[in-house]
Order: C-alpha cells, then sequence, then structure tokens
C-alpha cells in the first residue's frame, strides 16, 4: 500500500489555507491538514473558519480546482475553561469536507477535568464523523504516551485515537514496546519529523519548544529513530509531516520547504525499506 502524505499547518502558518492548497498540490502531497480554529496564541495569524468567510470560500475553490483533500483539522485544546459550542463551525466545516479527524490535546493541570472534557469532546463529535485524536506534547499537561493512554482509556469512546509526532515521542523518551502495547486502531495519522541531538532535558521547555515550534528538521537529517516509529503505525494512517523552521521558510520559500519536506520523507523510507 503506498503511504499518503499530508502537510501540517504548523510547518509554514504564515501561509494561508487557500495558498497552502496550491502548494501542497504543487509539491506532490495528497492531503492538507488545517487550522480552522482561533487559538489565541499572541502573534498567531487567525485562520478561523467562521471568522474568515471569505478566506474559506476561496479554500473551497483551491480544493476544487487541485482536487487535494482534507486529512484533519486542529488544534482543540484542553484548557482550564473549554466552550465547545465555539467549536462547532470548525466540525460543520470538517464534515462538509469529507474530513474525519481532529486533534486534541491538554494544557491544565485540571486532570479529572481535562479527561471529561475530552469524553465529552468525542460524544460532540461523534454526530460529524470526526474522531478525536489526542497528542501527547513533551511541554504540555500531556507530555507522553503513558498519560496519553490514560485520558484515551478514560473515554470509552470509539472515535477516539493517538496521534503520535515523532519529535515528541523522541523528546519524551517514550520506549517502542509502549507503542507496541497502543491498539492498532488508535492511529489514524502520525506527525513526522526530525530532531537536532542532543535531546533536552525533560524540564528544559525553553529548549523543547524552541525545537518543536521553529527547528523542527527534514525527515533523516536528526536523532528520531523515525523508521522504527513509523514500522509501528498502520500502513493506512496518513502521514502528516509537521516541520515548521522559519528561517528555511524565509531562505527557501514556503513552497520550496514543503517540496524538501516531503522529498526527505520519501527518500528517507525508500533508504529504509518503508513502502
Amino acid at each position: 500500500m503506498k503511504r499518503k502524505f499530508s502537510i501540517a499547518h504548523l510547518s509554514a502558518l504564515k501561509v494561508p489555507p487557500q495558498d497552502m492548497v496550491y502548494m501542497a498540490a504543487a509539491a506532490g502531497f495528497d492531503f492538507v491538514s488545517i487550522r480552522p480554529v482561533l487559538l489565541g496564541t499572541p502573534g498567531e495569524p487567525n485562520y478561523a473558519v467562521d471568522l474568515n468567510p471569505e478566506m474559506y470560500k476561496e479554500f473551497d475553490v483551491a480544493m476544487a480546482e487541485t482536487g487535494m483533500k482534507l486529512s484533519d483539522i486542529e488544534l482543540f485544546r484542553l484548557t482550564d475553561e473549554v466552550d465547545m459550542d465555539k467549536w462547532k463551525p470548525a466540525f460543520e466545516f470538517a464534515q462538509k469536507h469529507d474530513c474525519h479527524h481532529l486533534i486534541t490535546s491538554c494544557w491544565t493541570q485540571k486532570t479529572e477535568y481535562a479527561k471529561e472534557t475530552l469524553a465529552k469532546l468525542c460524544e460532540m463529535t461523534k454526530p460529524y464523523g470526526i474522531t478525536c485524536n489526542f497528542e501527547f506534547v513533551t511541554w504540555s499537561a500531556c507530555p507522553d504516551l503513558k498519560t496519553a493512554k490514560e485520558f484515551i482509556n478514560y473515554t470509552k469512546a470509539d472515535n477516539i485515537g493517538l496521534l503520535v509526532d515523532t519529535l515528541h515521542f523522541d523528546r519524551s523518551r517514550v520506549s517502542m514496546a509502549e507503542l507496541d502495547d497502543c491498539p492498532r486502531d488508535w492511529f489514524n495519522f502520525i506527525h513526522l519529523c526530525d530532531g537536532p541531538a542532543p535531546r533536552p532535558a525533560m524540564d528544559d521547555n525553553e529548549a523543547l519548544i524552541h525545537t518543536g515550534r521553529d527547528a523542527r528538521l527534514y525527515i533523516g537529517e536528526g536523532c528520531v529513530d523515525i523508521a522504527g516509529i513509523v514500522k509501528r503505525i498502520p500502513d493506512s494512517a496518513v502521514c502528516s509531516i509537521e516541520l515548521p523552521h522559519n528561517k528555511r521558510v524565509e531562505v527557501y520559500g514556503a513552497l520550496e520547504h514543503y517540496k524538501q519536506c516531503l522529498n526527505s520523507a520519501k527518500a528517507y523510507f525508500a533508504a529504509h525499506g518503508i513502502d
């Protein structure tokens, strides 16, 4: 089975969704993965679907012209207070575009509240045909796979999944045995990128965030055992490349960065016997 590739919005976050579609198509991707919700992060662009109707008319045109597909939407953060009604336009948008996956992660120390909210998110998204893919992020309130499994198992939902990001997997010191212990039907897609050595300490948030947000490497350039991870993920899982590196985007341009993301992944896969 030929693996399918998507480009995640964070790889060049300043590129608006409609331009992203054309660039992804030109670079050879099968899917795009975008952020149609307002995160409120200082300095980040506003791509909320309900606040940008003209932008998403252009997005629809781009999707129709290129034949591109939407892999997943993000980011649905579990914070101290969550108002899921504000997310409904994004759920409707995903349903309209035959997109069946969203990304969620935990950013509150109110663990029981976060678990309950995740369960409610699964319940709310089920009528839309959406699976909630829970991601552990090294500097978040859920930093490792062990904790992520506790969240997932708590929901008892059948539309819950696990999102593994190869950088977070590596930085969180997750073992391959832990990955082997996860049910195969948890994996709908994976985030791919490489990271530099040496690994920062687990409590060095500044270094972890810098790499995660602005210094990820093309696949095969760093120290992450990407092949070991990918070979444990079902072939059907979309390989979404999430590879932010602002300097490279500035030097090469977003389109060339996209091409390097995909070409490095395909070359690495070929060299490691991954179909």
